[in-house]
């Protein structure tokens, strides 16, 4: 039987996701937005794509969340972009009320999928799917983490002057300017960096990946990241529909592992058919806990600030 994904939001990221799914050709695709000829015209040019791709996946846009119905899988993507000069903060209350909206009109019509939040803040906006989709909490699941470790396998690989398919990375922590990246824990081709880096270029890697995405930003000026986002939802959506059972640093919600419970935060998960069917709960060094600690405490307290039941 055919799986289908429903993309909420036809903008730069969502339009990307549903075309990586289709060139794929491992699920059907709805494509939604509020604006119905922008959902309408990029699905119908990705479907016009798929017999040059030799996908059989079908690709329809859409304003109605009827036509989302029986979904599998929902990746939202809808809400406002972040600008120069705007942290993922700043877009808290505007996204919180979009989150809000989508999730309500898309558990309606599929009411047995599981949700992947990229929208940003997207720690905090996980959690509200969460709450406004009143699911089990294994059924919702944040995209930051998998970005974040590839944009710290992107500037290890740039360092070294390797491929970075050999790099292999782990992030913790929210998705913003606190996110913990992981040296002891990244390898080239099972070798720890280390051992292969001084301390000095390993702390410059950390925090051009911590403002990855800000980075972008400043080049794009009217603009955010789009490709490594979309591609990052997808791998997680063919872990789940694929039953893969793939370890993935995620956004989950944390209910006791690494002392934390109440929030979504990124750790290592592993994603298979039921969503999050496990959470890999780390030994943390103490100088990790501490950074740890500081970035689920950044999380907190915007969940806080949006006051949701």
């Amino acid at each position: 039987m055919k799986t289908k994904i429903s993309v909420i939001g036809a903008g730069n990221v969502g339009a990307t996701t549903a075309e990586l799914i289709a060139r794929d050709g491992f699920a059907d695709v709805a494509l939604f937005d509020i604006h119905k000829g922008i959902a309408k015209g990029k699905a119908l040019d990705i479907a016009e794509a798929c017999p040059l791709w030799g996908s059989p996946t079908s690709v329809t846009g859409t304003s109605s969340f009827e036509d989302t119905a029986g979904s599998d899988i929902i990746i939202i993507t809808a809400g406002f972009p972040r600008k120069p000069g705007m942290s993922r903060d700043d877009l808290l209350h505007a996204n919180a009320d979009v989150i809000k909206e989508v999730t309500e009109g898309v558990v309606r019509y599929s009411p047995g999928s599981i949700i992947i939040v990229v929208t940003n803040p997207m720690d905090v906006m996980a959690y509200a799917a969460l709450r406004f989709s009143r699911f089990e909490s294994r059924r919702v699941i944040g995209m930051g983490g998998v970005l974040d470790s590839a944009r710290f396998r992107t500037f290890v690989a740039m360092e070294l002057g390797v491929s970075p398919q050999d790099v292999e990375a782990l992030v913790l922590g929210g998705h913003g300017d606190q996110m913990v990246p992981m040296p002891r824990f990244t390898t080239v081709k099972g070798i720890p960096i280390t051992n292969v880096l001084s301390a000095e270029s390993i702390s410059r890697i950390i925090e051009r990946t911590r403002h990855g995405g800000a980075e972008i930003v400043s080049h794009l000026k009217t603009g955010s990241a789009y490709y490594a986002p979309a591609a990052s939802s997808v791998q997680m959506a063919k872990a789940v529909l694929l039953d893969e059972k793939r370890l993935l640093p995620c956004s989950a919600y944390l209910d006791g592992a690494y002392g934390t419970a109440g929030i979504f935060v990124g750790v290592p998960v592993v994603l298979g058919r039921k969503g999050i069917e496990k959470i890999v709960d780390l030994e943390l060094t103490s100088e990790e806990r501490s950074m740890f600690e500081s970035s689920v405490s950044a999380v907190k307290a915007m969940i806080n600030k949006l006051k949701l039941p």
